[in-house]
């Protein structure tokens, strides 16, 4: 009696009785192995054209993690603005004490000495004059050096310069209202782009 070909790994399993226990796996396939094409224990790999996502970087890229390795531009552009004011108040005190200057020269005038009302207009403008003056002067520095903290300043030169804008912007309309027009729209823009989300991560920025 046949059992079915004996080089066929499939073939049919043999009668009771005949010898061979039943539940055995047919001829050719080896006890305990899993089917073809699958092998056991391996860890599935992702498919074929889909690679892994990569790590998230962090904000602003890099390899620098916790902040922009790079000024932004509007940070770079308020910088600018706050050396043309320096530029402009440097203008503004030499305008300022020179007038000052020439009144007091005018005052000394011999004719012009016995005139009590242009004495008294003269010292009064004169005042003015030389207090306008010391305060350009001390816009000029204050502005230079917040100029030269943008590169590596944190965050309180950051709320400085948010507080430089205001005041600038609120002085430019008085009391320099005829030479503050320039002064307003600059100090309106460096608040602004302070205060932007990209320059409170330039200036939140951790430092190594």
């Amino acid at each position: 009696m046949s059992f079915g070909d004996p080089n066929n790994p499939y073939g049919q399993q043999p009668p009771p009785g005949s010898g061979q226990p039943q539940g055995q796996p047919g001829y050719g396939q080896p006890q305990g192995q899993p089917g073809y094409g699958y092998p056991q224990g391996q860890p599935q790999q992702p498919g074929y054209g889909f690679p892994q996502a990569p790590p998230v970087q962090p904000y602003g890229g890099g390899g620098f993690p916790g902040g922009p390795t790079e000024m932004p531009g509007g940070v770079k552009a308020a910088r600018v603005m706050l050396w043309v004011i320096s530029g402009l108040c440097l203008i503004g005190t030499l305008i300022f004490f020179g007038a000052a200057a020439s009144l007091s020269a005018a005052k000394d005038n011999e004719t012009l000495q016995s005139d009590s009302q242009f004495q008294d207009l003269v010292d009064q403008s004169s005042g003015v004059l030389y207090a306008l003056g010391a305060l350009a002067l001390v816009w000029l520095v204050l502005s230079a050096v917040l100029a030269t903290k943008v590169k590596n300043g944190g965050s309180g030169v950051r709320v400085t310069l948010i507080v430089f804008g205001v005041v600038t912007a609120v002085l430019a309309i008085y009391p320099f209202t005829v030479f503050g027009i320039v002064h307003l729209v600059l100090a309106i823009l460096i608040a602004v782009f302070a205060g932007k989300s990209d320059g409170a991560a330039w200036f939140q920025r951790p430092r190594h």
